[in-house]
């Protein structure tokens, strides 16, 4: 396997349309990210949970997430499960948080996941993210739609531990899940380290990728 880095990124942008879904599809490569890059700018947007305990939650965690980033973080009111009906509210956030940063790096859903929140988001993201290096996170579910992933960020043990301490740590609404465990973020982050060589990773799906293998 050949490891192609992808630069310095001094910008980062973090979307998903629930709470809790970046931190656990990206919650380790931003742990990764901002150990490594003190004072990165990541712009997060998340679609659903705003004005209450979720907001209160999500804004903790990715504080928690992202140790010594210049963190910019927006929570919206969408309904949760009713992305589709309120497409151009959606529509309308993503091409604002696209008018305010230029990001070296987006982490985004996949297009093609089962969700049909997370898929929504995903699609808009394409069109206003077109000349950016995206990576799609995968977040394990009921669905069973788990692919096959074209990119990997190796963890540490004691990253991929931080990670899942963290999120059992700051969202107590959704311990009572029974997919939502220790198991369950450990166990992909494992066989995805086997995929790429090492003992834990997180997995992503990259749709386009310009090389600048003469630079």
């Amino acid at each position: 396997m050949i490891a192609l880095g992808a630069g310095r990124p001094d910008r980062v942008v973090a979307v998903g349309a629930h709470c809790d879904d970046i931190a656990i599809g990206a919650g380790g490569t931003l742990l990764t990210l901002c150990l490594a890059r003190p004072g990165v700018r990541v712009d997060a947007l998340v679609l659903s949970g705003g004005g209450g305990e979720r907001e209160q939650e999500e804004r903790a965690a990715l504080a928690a997430f992202c140790p010594g980033a210049d963190l910019r973080p927006t929570v919206l009111k969408l309904p949760d499960g009713r992305m589709p009906a309120h497409w151009e509210e959606a529509k309308a956030a993503v091409e604002e948080l696209r008018g305010r940063t230029e990001p070296d790096l987006v982490l985004a859903p996949r297009t093609d996941d089962a969700h049909q929140d997370h898929r929504g988001l995903a699609k808009l993201m394409t069109t206003a993210f077109r000349d950016h290096l995206v990576l799609r996170y995968e977040i394990v579910k009921w669905d069973g739609d788990l692919g096959r992933p074209s990119a990997y960020q190796p963890l540490t043990p004691e990253i991929a531990e931080r990670k899942v301490r963290l999120l059992q740590e700051h969202y107590p609404s959704q311990r009572h899940r029974p997919w939502y465990d220790r198991e369950a973020f450990l166990g992909l982050a494992r066989i995805r380290g086997i995929e790429c060589h090492t003992r834990y990773a997180e997995a992503f799906d990259v749709a386009k990728l310009t090389l600048n293998l003469g630079g």
